[in-house]
């Protein structure tokens, strides 16, 4: 029962600390179709790591980077 505890707030803290960022600051740029080719240049620019987990922080900070909050 401990383990099945320990394994929901694991999961649970992992997903609230990764949220890639889905608003634009600038009002023009706010849209599906330019935040699905900023997030497709993030993820080309930082590959997924071999089950590391290091990539998701990395498109967080390319997005934030981008203007996305």
């Amino acid at each position: 029962m401990l383990r099945i505890i320990f394994f929901i707030v694991c999961i649970g803290s992992l997903g609230a600390c990764s949220v890639i960022p889905d608003k634009n600051q600038d009002p023009a740029k706010n849209n599906v179709a330019t935040y699905r080719k900023d997030f497709k240049e993030c993820r080309e620019d930082y590959p997924e790591q071999q089950g590391s987990g290091v990539h998701i922080r990395q498109w967080e900070g390319c997005m934030n980077l981008k203007g996305w909050k």
